[in-house]
């Protein structure tokens, strides 16, 4: 069975930092996408991040230069640098982990595995 687990969520002032994690057990793709997503009350859960198992990573327009993904595969964990944070990156954050054996990052929610989420709280 397939377990995400996030950890490393907060409340932060704007234009500080945080170091979100993902322990992922009993995921068996060798070739896979791993994302973070994120989802602020009353709006739709949006991809922030991703990263293939060659090592591409690709982000969302908000977030660019700013968060850094990267995965640790020897500790089976997915990570999240988020630095220079801003308000509007308050919300829950959900580290992904795609359903199939395939280098696709998917945009459709229903494509992944799900951790239940850490909330950021980034303060003006």
């Amino acid at each position: 069975q397939v377990q995400l687990v996030e950890s490393g969520g907060g409340s932060v002032q704007a234009g500080g930092s945080l170091r979100l994690s993902c322990a992922l057990s009993g995921y068996i793709y060798s070739r896979h996408c791993m994302a973070w997503f994120r989802q602020a009350p009353g709006k739709e859960r949006e991809r922030v991040a991703t990263i293939d198992s060659d090592g591409s990573t690709g982000y969302a327009d908000s977030v660019k230069g700013r968060f850094t993904i990267s995965q640790d595969n020897a500790k089976n964990t997915l990570n999240l640098q988020m630095n220079s944070l801003k308000p509007e990156d308050t919300a829950m954050y959900y580290c992904a982990a795609s359903d199939s054996g395939s280098l696709y990052c998917s945009p459709l929610l229903i494509a992944y595995y799900w951790g239940p989420g850490t909330q950021v709280t980034v303060s003006s």
